[in-house]
């Protein structure tokens, strides 16, 4: 179906394995000729192959490579160390 499509943090439901296919739906909507406008915290949807990425931030909007999206920097650090932003949680054994 050809058109405009936009979606507002569509991943807020989806799991990974939901995200993934969303991407495979969108690139159906894609090479039929539709144009999507995707807002997303996901760096998952983030990454789809060929997106123009505008970030917006306190600076108002500038083009991104994916690498430098701040919500793909601050998954990586988070994945990376977990405990880093987690030290501060009371934990009760």
């Amino acid at each position: 179906m050809r058109g405009l499509w936009v979606f507002d943090e569509p991943e807020s439901a989806l799991s990974v394995p939901g995200c993934l296919a969303l991407i495979g739906l969108m690139h159906d909507l894609v090479e039929g000729g539709s144009q999507i406008v995707l807002s997303t915290h996901s760096p998952i949807l983030a990454a789809y192959p060929g997106a123009d990425l505008i970030e917006v931030g306190e600076w108002g909007l500038r083009a991104s490579e994916y690498d430098d999206l701040d919500l793909v920097r601050t998954w990586r650090s988070f994945l990376d160390s977990p405990e880093r932003y987690l030290r501060h949680l009371a934990v009760d054994d």
